[in-house]
């Protein structure tokens, strides 16, 4: 019979709960350090009122005593826990906090309190907010139930006077309350499977059982696969990752340096990848795991040595992707790229593989300065308004990487860079695929903010203003208001009286114009032909015509059909992001 490594134990929530606070359980630092969005808490609480099977927990028992950190924030550290979570920290984190009403860390690391409301009188959960908290139906926060300021009578009483005050209560429904209230209250006894390993495996083996186990669902990628590795193989690796991640999202309160930016809130596995694309030449995580392991991809064989060689590479290579001087120089390119902050990105993985192609480059092939950062923007101008990467983004990137590797200086590099863009962005792109793709309602399409970037690069004035649209789009103005708005050049009330009413035709793309807000006030619902003069009036026409090359306007535009306003201005805003592209190409 083969050996188990594990035992099965029964544990009620309260003792889960208890034996975390006394620090019986603790958490090893082989786990994400997200906790769920608040909803799935909320319906953790529901499927357990409900009495559904909410999964086992697994455990290990801790031998050696140290690289543990508790559940919760602000909590003094007890003594050395019995158990570590390795599978169902983000349960019983959220369990916790709900059941002790302890504050955790959440995505932006930021302290908040997990708030779930309940409303005895249909059994429902919600996440707590202003109008659950003056609304007498609901508990407002059932961590007061178990927080042992009243007993539960108590409780039950209170809530029923609550509500009586606000809505006649009959006897059969303070009996059916109650009963709902307890039965939430009895949650604590709520029964847990409980897995535990083995004292005798070692944390790799752990990280191992770790991986096996969320292999089978979609619960962890492969990034989240390296990032345990980290934890086990070099911890402090992890925690500059996350420090870095951290440290993006606001500005240092004492002014000093950091990876703040207005383009991204990287997350520790986007800035894995660009280690891993910067060191390995990879973007499939599911072969970098199998190198960091010590694996050889050609023989299949394990061994500590070729595990150790490959941990320095990325250690070098993480030491440079969170180098400050290269992650701004970077994001120097966007900016010459023309775009100007986060509201303009539709995709994430577009910044992070720009910034391992910049690298790469900047480090490896030692490009010029200057050259690089406008290779880089005409990279990204053309990866966003391509999206490259926002269908199988680790094949695409693989197959970039895979062209790299032959490459050894500058000038290969940079002139392979412009080859991929030339072949990118053809004639048949700019004239046919471009205005087609234009062709949408969707707010956030990759062609209207490099339309936008384009407007920047071309120096543009916003519409019927004499402000530019770069300076309008500068993420450290911060009016109560933005300063730059989409104006229907059609109004939708207008439209209407012509019958044309579906939002997939009102919100073209081609319908709106960047505008200063007050002017979007004052034009309101008017006609284009009623409105146009009046504002066109300001300006001599030298520059009225400038305004309408750059806004894509066609001549008398305000007089014409809407539906072939549309496909004309389609044509016009192509020819737009081209000549912003070719200024870029200038340099």
């Amino acid at each position: 019979m083969a050996v188990t490594l594990f035992r099965k134990v029964d544990y009620p929530l309260s003792k889960l709960v208890g034996d975390i606070e006394q620090g019986e359980i603790g958490l090893p630092d082989i786990q994400r350090p997200f906790v769920w969005p608040f909803a799935k808490a909320r319906d953790l609480f529901d499927s357990m009122y409900k009495g559904f099977p909410v999964g086992y927990l697994l455990f290990w028992e801790n031998a050696n005593g140290n690289g543990f950190r508790q559940i919760g924030v602000g909590g003094k550290q007890r003594k050395v826990p019995r158990l570590l979570i390795v599978d169902g920290q983000q349960r019983l984190t959220s369990l916790f906090a709900v059941l002790r009403g302890a504050s955790v860390l959440t995505e932006d690391y930021q302290e908040a309190r997990i708030r779930v409301a309940f409303r005895p009188r249909d059994h429902q959960f919600e996440v707590a907010d202003a109008a659950i908290e003056r609304d007498p139906e609901f508990i407002a926060d059932i961590s007061e139930l178990w927080r042992g300021d009243k007993l539960r009578g108590e409780f039950v009483e209170e809530f029923i006077a609550r509500l009586s005050a606000s809505r006649e209560v009959m006897d059969r429904e303070r009996h059916l309350l109650g009963e709902a209230i307890d039965r939430v209250y009895d949650l604590q006894n709520y029964p847990f499977v409980v897995l535990e390993l083995s004292a005798d495996l070692d944390e790799e083996q752990v990280a191992e059982v770790f991986v096996r186990i969320n292999a089978q669902g979609k619960s962890l990628n492969q990034a989240d696969f390296i990032l345990t590795l980290l934890s086990v193989f070099w911890d402090e690796g992890r925690h500059a990752l996350e420090r870095f991640c951290r440290d993006a999202r606001v500005p240092r309160a004492d002014g000093r340096a950091s990876s703040f930016n207005h383009f991204i809130r990287p997350a520790p596995d986007q800035m894995l990848r660009v280690g891993v694309g910067l060191g390995f030449r990879r973007a499939r995580l599911r072969e970098v795991y199998s190198i960091l392991r010590g694996k050889d991809l050609d023989t299949g064989e394990f061994s500590e040595e070729r595990r150790d060689s490959q941990f320095a590479v990325l250690r070098r290579a993480q030491a440079q992707v969170l180098d400050l001087t290269h992650w701004h120089e970077f994001l120097k390119c966007l900016v010459r790229a023309g775009f100007r902050s986060e509201a303009m990105v539709t995709s994430r993985t577009t910044v992070i593989y720009s910034y391992v192609l910049f690298l790469i480059g900047r480090l490896d092939m030692e490009a010029d300065a200057f050259a690089l950062r406008d290779a880089i923007a005409r990279w990204f101008f053309m990866a966003s308004l391509t999206g490259r990467y926002t269908g199988s983004a680790e094949s695409a990137m693989e197959e970039d990487l895979a062209r790299l590797r032959t490459i050894s200086s500058a000038s290969s590099f940079l002139s392979l860079i412009d080859h991929i863009v030339g072949d990118s962005l053809t004639e048949d792109f700019w004239n046919i695929t471009l205005p087609n793709n234009l062709e949408t309602s969707a707010a956030r399409t990759p062609s209207r903010f490099a339309y936008e970037a384009a407007l920047n690069l071309l120096d543009a004035r916003v519409l019927l203003s004499n402000l530019r649209v770069s300076e309008l789009m500068d993420p450290a103005l911060n009016p109560k208001k933005t300063a730059i708005e989409r104006h229907h050049l059609f109004p939708k009330a207008y439209l209407r009286t012509l019958g044309i009413t579906e939002t997939r035709d009102t919100n073209q793309v081609a319908n709106f114009a960047l505008v200063e807000w007050d002017d979007n006030i004052h034009i309101a619902d008017m006609a284009p032909s009623d409105y146009w003069p009046l504002y066109a009036a300001r300006y001599a026409e030298e520059e009225l015509a400038r305004m309408l090359a750059d806004h894509a306007l066609p001549l008398e535009w305000w007089a014409m059909p809407y539906h072939e306003f549309l496909a004309e201005r389609r044509r016009l805003i192509a020819g737009v992001i081209r000549r912003g592209f070719e200024r870029l190409c200038q340099g």
